[in-house]
């Protein structure tokens, strides 16, 4: 980052997490536990080890279980509650716009599960704003299908620079149309490779792939969890009670896996609610 490139960061949290469903109906998918620490969480500490943080440089937006992700920030961040529907990934960002102030924005999903391949970095996105001048868009990419921006697909952050944030107007739209595809063909796109992991948690089988990734294919039971049963490759949360066995599974926390059951590929949530992973 150049010398005068003053740069904030929002964290898009306001979607409804379809392809999550039915586990979306009980959590905004920003906070879905991922190694028993909602995704959002995750987010918020990656933008951090940038040196981005507090409600004056960090910006969350909710409107789906606008409430919970309210109360879950909290005094952290700023907090932008969008009315109605969801205003999409430019909207979100077009209604900030106040709050931006002239500086460029880091955007990141709060969905995206990204992994360092050396844990030992401090921050393993922070080329996407080392040496940038403000003017070009910069995206974190990884390679392979959908191939979505030459031989990559898009990892879920990308940083903006502030004229083109500008022209964002506060309406359901998405960073895609308004802002990706038109820098690319002005050649103001440029692609930084993401060397670790990335997993798009969408979907039930990438959320327990996701968690499973972050315990290293091992088993993490929170302090306060009573297994009396038994756990193989599995994340069991707060308060969870597993009595029964747990097979490449996730147990949320408050969750129960009863004597006799087995919970195989599958998310736990409450008594009842067993969500498949395939």
């Amino acid at each position: 980052m150049s010398a005068g490139t003053a740069i904030c960061a929002v964290i898009l949290a306001a979607g409804e997490g379809r392809r999550l469903r039915p586990l979306t109906e009980h959590l905004p998918k920003a906070l879905c536990p991922v190694g028993n620490v909602a995704l959002l969480d995750r987010a918020a500490a990656r933008v951090a080890a940038l040196g981005i943080s507090g409600p004056a440089d960090l910006a969350v937006n909710a409107c789906y279980l606008a409430e919970q992700v309210v109360a879950h920030v909290g005094d952290r961040a700023h907090l932008s509650v969008e009315p109605g529907d969801p205003f999409g990934t430019a909207g979100g960002v077009a209604l900030l716009k106040d709050w931006i102030g002239g500086r460029g924005v880091l955007v990141g999903n709060a969905d995206a599960y990204l992994a360092p391949s050396d844990e030992t970095e401090i921050s393993d996105i922070s080329e996407l704003i080392a040496g940038w001048d403000g003017t070009t868009v910069r995206m974190l990419g990884v390679p392979g299908p959908p191939k979505e921006f030459g031989s990559h697909r898009f990892a879920g952050f990308s940083l903006l620079p502030w004229d083109l944030v500008a022209r964002l107007e506060p309406v359901p739209s998405d960073l895609v149309r308004t802002t990706w595809r038109p820098a690319e063909r002005e050649g103001r796109l440029e692609l930084v490779e993401y060397r670790g992991t990335y997993l798009d948690t969408g979907t039930p089988r990438d959320y327990l792939a996701a968690n499973l990734h972050a315990v290293h294919q091992r088993s993490l039971i929170a302090r306060d969890a009573v297994v009396t049963g038994a756990v193989d490759r599995a994340v069991v949360g707060s308060g969870a009670v597993v009595a029964g066995r747990v097979v490449r599974g996730v147990v949320w926390p408050g969750a129960e896996v009863r004597a006799g059951e087995v919970l195989r590929d599958a998310i736990r949530v409450g008594r009842e609610l067993t969500v498949a992973a395939d």
